[in-house]
């Protein structure tokens, strides 16, 4: 069984001001009912102007009686009497919570009302306002920045090899890739993609075969025939080197080679095959089961995961660095649009109310449900006094305004039964 739960005072400097209120009304509530009763017992027996008087203090007196059994009874047993349906707090305080946590879902936790309220907040407005001062877009940079190194910092090695091998891998191992590649690959050759790859390639193939004849007649002359002349193999190697440099060269400068129209056709033509051939597919997906199966596929994805983390971690420490610096103009920036652009603020009201209404529906139950369980916990007694603590100042209006309004009643039919008389 669960014990129950004592009710921690927040606020003992608010506790005693209220504890001093709720003392000063009760006085003055008392004071009226003995000022009543007083001018009752003087006002016995006299008639006339007294006579009304003296009704009117009597009503004052029923009417201030009555109410305070009223008050008291929400809170305890009026004089320690166990009065049925009286100390209703203590007793059903169960039952109140979850009336509480009905009222709250059933009159707050509304798309209605959430929306509505969403709106009246002009969340974005507020936030592009905020954001749309550099200092504070440098601050809100900051915070992110220290919060998102920190995360960065907390994931271990082992965390990633775990992802790699046991999500990435067998997903990429189930996964077909042929189609994959092949659509990639046709969209490039499509929409001619791969023709500046190709130029930079053949641009860095003709400088180094200009800049390094030596290499490439090292290369060729051990596979010339021994039996050959030198000087033989030597005008042979250098003219081959010759017509390699121009061959590239005219590659590189003429968009419609056939060595280009050649490449393109063959790459054309194992898109195809990736998307339609059975063959070229099966190849392929052993192929990549082949690299998934290595070793060092996690171990690189570790590697790189690791080399990542460092190269955004740095940057993310360095105050004056460019990642922070342009984070703060990007941040600036986008909140002045957001400021000027009321269409883009509803777009972002919108999605911050659609936010709302998900958690709230989602989770809503679970957030009035606290009330019931927290209320279940409570000390009957303990809830009594910290809720006549809270409320028990202006419930003293009620005596207060049950003698006054008894009293003018009292009057009232007094004066009706002396006319009627």
């Amino acid at each position: 069984m669960t014990a129950p739960l004592t009710m921690i005072t927040p606020d003992p400097d608010a506790d005693a001001r209220r504890r001093q209120g709720l003392r000063r009304m009760r006085s003055l509530a008392v004071g009226l009912l003995v000022l009543a009763a007083v001018v009752y017992v003087a006002t016995l027996g006299l008639d006339g102007f007294w006579g009304f008087v003296n009704a009117g203090a009597e009503a004052s007196m029923v009417g201030a009686i009555a109410d305070w059994f009223a008050v008291t009874a929400l809170f305890k047993h009026p004089l320690g009497l166990p009065i049925p349906h009286t100390a209703l707090i203590p007793k059903r305080k169960d039952e109140l919570g979850r009336s509480l946590e009905e009222f709250v879902g059933e009159n707050f936790l509304q798309e209605e009302i959430i929306r509505d309220r969403a709106a009246a907040a002009t969340i974005s407005l507020r936030v592009g306002r905020w954001l749309a001062v550099p200092a504070n877009a440098r601050r809100a940079v900051d915070e992110v920045a220290e919060v998102a190194g920190a995360a960065l910092g907390r994931i271990q090695e082992e965390h990633v090899e775990e992802l790699v091998r046991d999500v990435l891998v067998p997903r990429f191992h189930a996964e077909p890739i042929s189609p994959l590649l092949g659509s990639l690959l046709d969209e490039t050759v499509r929409d001619d993609l791969h023709h500046g790859l190709i130029d930079l390639a053949l641009d860095e193939l003709h400088g180094w075969l200009v800049a390094n004849p030596d290499a490439v007649a090292e290369i060729l002359g051990e596979r010339a025939p021994w039996w050959a002349p030198t000087r033989v193999n030597e005008a042979v190697i250098s003219r081959l080197h010759r017509e390699l440099v121009n061959w590239v060269e005219d590659i590189r400068e003429d968009p419609r080679h056939h060595a280009r129209q050649a490449l393109d056709s063959m790459l054309a033509k194992l898109a195809d095959d990736l998307l339609h051939d059975p063959v070229t597919q099966d190849r392929t997906e052993r192929l990549k089961a082949r690299l998934l199966d290595q070793p060092q596929v996690v171990a690189s994805g570790v590697s790189l995961w690791n080399a990542l983390r460092r190269s955004v971690q740095a940057s993310l420490a360095d105050a004056d660095g460019p990642l922070r610096s342009r984070l703060v103009a990007e941040t600036t920036s986008f909140a002045e649009r957001v400021v000027a652009d009321p269409a883009l603020r509803a777009r972002f009201d919108g999605l911050v109310a659609d936010a709302a209404v998900f958690a709230v529906d989602r989770y809503g139950a679970e957030l009035t449900a606290v009330i019931t369980h927290t209320v279940d916990r409570w000390d009957g007694k303990e809830a009594a006094r910290r809720i006549e603590l809270q409320v028990g100042r202006d419930l003293q209006f009620i005596r207060i305004n049950g003698t006054i309004v008894g009293g003018l009643v009292g009057v009232l039919i007094h004066t009706v039964s002396v006319l009627i008389g």
